[in-house]
């Protein structure tokens, strides 16, 4: 197989630390890309002595020079707490972060994907959410700095695409979970197992009977290569997620049953703009990149209590 030299940026992160350990794995060469602002050294300190690896911290917000033959553009911060801590900054990653490694990519004929989100959708009125879906996004919320940014993301490749032939890729993540999500990253797994091995009361925003779509990380990272390794004019986007819904309150009644805690679930007041329903239609995955998720919530909790544990 022909090795790669791969640059991923966000390469420190839950999602860019797994897929870096994949390509390293398939062979490949990997520089990987961080400024550390959610991307934790503990999540790629296991790769430093390996030869085809090289880190080197860096603000995609900058222009970035290097030769690779392919970019994962993976740096922005993901969660609420984190997305909302420094607003004009999350913006500025996606939208400035995607100019830099858009126009990187054309210098250098580098394919490059681009890793969007089901927050395009925003709050769907489509159930469930096909990719030539719109969405239902406020332009103004608290969460726009995230959702708008990353729509303007999209924009920015397919217009690459059109007027400069970037050969480019875009995937639409769901809610992912697994070992090394950020314990305080607010998100709603990571939230609940912690609570839950804490011995403290699980909290659920809202009534718990919004929905969610969760995806092991491992099935992630194999519809991200999956899709870079597509045939040239196949572009995305395409939804990359697990299609089985789950109410909030299941979830929380899962996590209390596999950790076996005596937490109870309490109540509070759901978040502005916050979704109700969220879930995947992955026709298209299925259809142009032969992949669907293979790991269910419940293996896939497991796995994740497990790691949080050893924490």
């Amino acid at each position: 197989m022909l090795r790669k030299k791969i640059l991923v940026t966000g390469g420190a992160g839950f999602v860019g630390s797994h897929l870096i350990d994949r390509l390293l794995q398939n062979g490949h060469e990997v520089i990987c890309v961080d400024n550390y602002f959610t991307g934790q050294k503990q999540n790629i300190i296991h790769l430093m002595e390996n030869p085809y690896f090289e880190y080197i911290r860096h603000d995609i917000t900058m222009p970035f020079f290097i030769e690779v033959d392919e970019i994962y553009n993976l740096a922005c911060p993901a969660s609420p707490i984190h997305y909302q801590y420094n607003p004009i900054k999350t913006v500025k990653t996606s939208v400035m972060g995607a100019i830099n490694m858009l126009g990187l990519a054309k210098r250098i004929n580098a394919k490059i994907l681009q890793a969007s989100t089901s927050e395009v959708y925003g709050d769907p009125q489509v159930h469930p959410q096909t990719e030539d879906y719109w969405g239902h996004v406020n332009p103004i919320g608290k969460r726009s700095c995230y959702d708008e940014g990353k729509r303007v993301a999209e924009t920015l490749f397919f217009n690459y695409y059109w007027q400069n032939a970037v050969q480019i890729k875009v995937i639409r993540i769901f809610n992912t979970y697994g070992p090394r999500m950020h314990p305080n990253d607010g998100r709603v797994v990571s939230n609940f197992i912690v609570q839950a091995l804490n011995g403290e009361d699980i909290t659920i925003y809202g009534d718990g009977t919004q929905t969610r779509s969760f995806q092991y990380i491992d099935d992630l990272v194999e519809g991200m290569i999956q899709a870079m390794n597509s045939r040239d004019d196949f572009t995305g986007p395409v939804n990359i997620g697990n299609p089985n819904e789950f109410t909030i309150k299941e979830l929380a009644e899962k996590v209390i049953e596999l950790t076996a805690t005596s937490s109870k679930i309490v109540y509070k007041e759901l978040p502005s703009d916050d979704p109700l329903q969220r879930q995947p239609d992955i026709s298209l995955a299925k259809k142009e990149l032969d992949w669907e998720p293979k790991i269910q919530l419940h293996d896939g909790l497991v796995k994740t209590i497990e790691y949080f544990k050893s924490l």
